[in-house]
């Protein structure tokens, strides 16, 4: 329900170390960025390295305003702080419906992960998307899609994704179109994790 609940399926399995020859570097960084992006995925042009207070407050990345523009009076705001990251949960008045969003960070490959679960048959859905912002994205899911439901992963970096999901029932006006919800909801955040 949420997207730490929902983002389980991000994290592909079994992944090779880079032969380079000559890998003196202890640094942990440098095999992700080695190995990254892969299985197809785009690579992230300008990635976003200052997102510490995004994935500790991850209800900061949005401002409440904003979701209430795009889809209703919010009744209160949750944080779930799951396996892969935090995220903020806004959960509307006309409901039961809500939107979650955050970082994951506990996902070291990103955008990757979710081309490698694609090429191995493990998604029901699989669509890249126009870059939000300047930044890749992929509508996804693992046998869970339905009405007023959308589960969106934006590459911020190469190592990490903003993960949108809304579960929209009557009542709210964007039912018909959660993925365009995911991705204002997207796009507020990039510009705020940009510094815009």
């Amino acid at each position: 329900m949420s997207v730490v609940a929902v983002s389980g399926l991000l994290l592909a399995s079994g992944c090779s170390d880079p032969k380079t020859g000559n890998a003196t570097s202890a640094a942990p960084t440098a095999p992700t960025s080695a190995r990254l992006p892969s299985n197809g995925a785009p690579a992230v042009t300008n990635p976003i390295l200052n997102t510490a207070q995004a994935e500790s407050d991850p209800c900061s990345t949005v401002a409440t305003a904003q979701i209430e523009e795009l889809g209703g009076k919010v009744e209160k705001t949750e944080v779930d702080d799951g396996t892969f990251g935090k995220s903020c949960g806004w959960i509307f008045e006309a409901g039961p419906s809500s939107v979650t969003a955050g970082l994951l960070p506990g996902n070291k490959d990103g955008l990757s992960s979710l081309y490698a679960k694609h090429a191995q048959g493990g998604l029901s859905t699989f669509k890249p998307i126009d870059s939000i912002e300047g930044y890749p994205g992929v509508i996804y899911d693992n046998g869970g899609e339905g009405k007023g439901r959308c589960v969106l992963a934006v590459g911020v970096r190469d190592d990490l994704t903003y993960t949108v999901t809304p579960l929209l029932a009557t009542g709210n006006p964007m039912l018909s179109d959660p993925c365009g919800l995911a991705t204002k909801v997207a796009a507020a955040a990039i510009k705020k994790l940009k510094g815009a």
